[in-house]
């Protein structure tokens, strides 16, 4: 009787540690599985953390790798491919999740020639020129295809491009995740970017004074859009002049996207950003906001000013030129010398105390995008203004004209003329009050 107790009781012992080891295998399954299918649901919520670039888009350094684990979050399919993209069927031309075109690995082999037209080299891969066989030209960039970073840029950029569209920022026009390649098509920016025309070697295709005001209002618009206008907003978080495209026209538009992140994700994260533009408050306290944008945005202004290399001194030269500024006056001890004196004083003096403004030390004090925009309008406006006396503002004086618009105005008679002369010596005082 005794022996049967002890069997019993080793058996239904026995059971209850098999049936522990079962309740536990299942739970970890069922973890498993649940996480596997939140990565293509929280993924494009997901914050692309990426080398900080050292040296333009040719070497990248990372500062911190506090957020990164030993394998990428994205896993990747049987083909290199992470599983969101894997599972789409090939048949379909559109990614349901982006709304962007898939285009076909040959295709675009074809068009860049075995991929041998290279117009340009970026940090996770070369970037070619493709004549596609519909008569487009568009940029190819290739992603290494050994690069975790690589493939989260990829992954951002078709993520947040897809719905994005503005006419300052470059337009992604679909993609390639084919053969194990990562590949991103973008439209084609003939004249290149703005770092290639602040440092070339001939003087005589330096840019003009004029254009580089323009250029500043059009990069301006750009970011006021992701800030403002995107939802939820955008932070680009690698503003630099070779990410800044020019077109056929000359007119600006904002470029890669892989390090961006959406407003509403964790701020706290490792610093990534190009050396010479990141925000000190930034690299202090790992939180990015819409306002480190706007530092790097009073770096580039500098740099469009100067045409001197952040990554050179550029900050350090500004700081010793404030030392010396006597309110928003003397800047022009900085400019550009590739523009030999041909440039306006006044206007040069009002775009460097803007971008003063954007680069102080504490984020609340810097402008917003939107007022950036304004103030560089208001001083387009100006100019317009001093080219063109006979012309004036309607009766309402309207403060923000974008100059676009400007060409349609019509002169008025010679008693409103007088009029006119004192309401913008108003609105030229009020902007010096807000400027101030």
């Amino acid at each position: 009787m005794r022996e049967e107790s002890i069997g019993l009781i080793i058996g239904v012992s026995i059971g209850v540690v098999i049936g522990l080891i079962l309740a536990i295998f299942a739970f970890f399954c069922h973890r498993y599985h649940r996480k596997r299918s939140q990565i293509g649901n929280s993924s494009s919520r997901r914050a692309a953390t990426i080398p900080i670039r050292t040296h333009g888009a040719d070497s990248c350094t990372i500062l911190s790798d506090s957020t990164l684990g030993p394998e990428s979050p994205i896993k990747s399919g049987r083909y290199g491919m992470p599983f969101w993209l894997e599972g789409f069927k090939k048949s379909s031309n559109m990614v349901p999740a982006s709304g962007l075109p898939e285009y076909a690995y040959k295709d675009l082999q074809k068009a860049t020639h075995n991929f041998t037209t290279v117009i340009g080299q970026g940090a996770f891969g070369p970037v070619y020129k493709a004549q596609m066989s519909t008569g487009e030209t568009v940029a190819v960039k290739v992603l290494a295809t050994n690069s975790k970073q690589g493939e989260k840029e990829f992954h951002t950029e078709v993520m947040l491009l897809g719905r994005l569209h503005h006419r300052n920022l470059v337009n992604l026009v679909g993609y390639c995740a084919e053969k194990g390649q990562h590949m991103l098509v973008y439209v084609y920016m003939s004249n290149g970017s703005l770092a290639s025309h602040l440092y070339g070697s001939d003087v005589n295709e330096a840019l003009c004074w004029d254009l580089r005001v323009h250029i500043a209002l059009d990069v301006a618009r750009g970011l006021e859009y992701l800030h403002d206008g995107a939802v939820p907003p955008v932070i680009h978080r690698d503003i630099k002049s070779s990410n800044i495209l020019l077109d056929q026209s000359m007119r600006a538009r904002v470029s890669d996207f892989g390090l961006s992140r959406e407003e509403m994700v964790d701020k706290h994260a490792a610093i990534r950003g190009t050396f010479g533009y990141l925000d000190p408050e930034y690299i202090s306290s790992g939180t990015f906001t819409k306002k480190s944008d706007v530092y790097s945005f009073g770096v580039l202004l500098f740099e469009i000013i100067a045409g001197r290399n952040p990554q050179q001194g550029l900050m350090e030269y500004v700081e010793l030129a404030a030392m010396n500024i006597e309110g928003k006056v003397g800047w022009e001890e900085i400019v550009d010398s590739h523009l030999q004196g041909n440039f306006d004083v006044k206007e040069l003096n009002e775009v460097a105390a803007l971008a003063y403004k954007c680069i102080n030390r504490a984020p609340n004090k810097r402008p917003s995008m939107r007022d950036i925009v304004q103030v560089l309008t208001r001083i387009l406006k100006s100019r317009h203004h001093g080219n063109h006396h006979k012309n004036s503002l309607s009766a309402t004086d309207e403060v923000f004209i974008d100059p676009d618009q400007l060409e349609t105005m019509i002169s008025v008679t010679d008693h409103r003329r007088e009029e006119s002369k004192d309401n913008a010596r108003e609105v030229y005082d009020e902007y010096n009050v807000v400027s101030s």
